[in-house]
C-alpha cells in the first residue's frame, strides 16, 4: 500500500498518486483530451516516461511533434491555469536538459495496467459510462487507501464490475447533470457492495 501511494517524481497527494500507480490518471487524461481537444480516442496515445519531464506531445499533420516540457512540479500547471492565457515570471529553477541527460519512452503494458483499457472503453461508450468509471475509481481508490482489506488488483476489478453492471442502464443521448450525479452515487454504492463480497470471499 505504501509503495502504491508514493511517486518517485511527483508530490500529488495520495489519491492521484494511487491513480498514477494504477495508470488510471492517464486513462482519465485520455478522456479529458478527447473532450477538451475533440480528438478521437484512436488518435490519443499513452506513453510511459520515467523522467516525468515531457508532459504532453501533439503530432501535427506533417508528423512533426510539439512537446511541453518542464520539471515535475505541480506549481507550474497550477500557475498556468490561473494566469492563462498569459505566462507569469516565476522564481523556479529553469529546466536544464543537460542535467537530465536522457529522456526515455515506452509503451504501457495494458495487461499489467487494466485501468487504461477500462478508461478507453468508458470513453468510447460515452454518455454516463465515464461518470461510472470515475466514481467507481474514486470509491475503490479510497477504500484501498483506508486499508480495509482490498488488494491493489481489486481496484480495476471493482471498476470493471461497475461498468459491466451499468451497460444495461447506459445513457448516451441528452445526458444531464442529474443523470451524472445519479450514476456517481450508484457506482460508489456498487463498488462498496462488491468490495464487501470480495472481502467475504477472502475469509472463506
Amino acid at each position: 500500500q505504501a509503495k502504491a501511494t508514493t511517486h518517485p517524481n511527483w508530490d500529488m497527494g495520495a489519491k492521484i498518486t494511487l491513480d498514477s500507480a494504477t495508470m488510471m490518471n492517464k486513462g482519465l487524461e485520455v478522456i479529458e483530451a478527447h473532450y477538451l481537444f475533440g480528438a478521437s480516442y484512436d488518435d490519443i496515445d499513452i506513453v510511459i516516461h520515467p523522467q516525468s519531464i515531457v508532459h504532453s506531445m501533439v503530432e501535427t499533420q506533417d508528423t512533426s511533434c510539439i512537446a511541453q516540457l518542464g520539471w515535475a512540479d505541480m506549481r507550474l500547471p497550477l500557475v498556468y491555469s490561473v494566469a492563462w492565457p498569459h505566462r507569469l515570471k516565476m522564481p523556479y529553477k529553469p529546466l536544464d536538459l543537460t542535467e537530465i541527460g536522457s529522456l526515455t519512452f515506452t509503451k504501457p503494458d495494458v495487461e499489467k495496467y487494466p485501468c487504461i483499457g477500462l478508461a478507453y472503453e468508458a470513453g468510447r461508450a460515452g454518455g454516463t459510462m465515464t461518470a461510472v468509471l470515475n466514481a467507481a475509481n474514486e470509491a475503490a481508490n479510497e477504500m484501498f487507501r483506508e486499508d480495509v482489506g482490498l488488494g491493489f488488483l481489486d481496484i480495476p476489478k471493482l471498476i470493471e464490475g461497475a461498468m459491466e453492471s451499468h451497460k444495461e442502464d447506459l445513457k448516451v443521448d441528452n445526458v444531464n447533470l442529474d443523470d451524472i450525479l445519479s450514476c456517481d452515487i450508484w457506482a460508489r454504492q456498487h463498488v462498496e457492495a462488491a468490495a464487501k463480497t470480495l472481502k467475504s470471499k477472502m475469509y472463506l
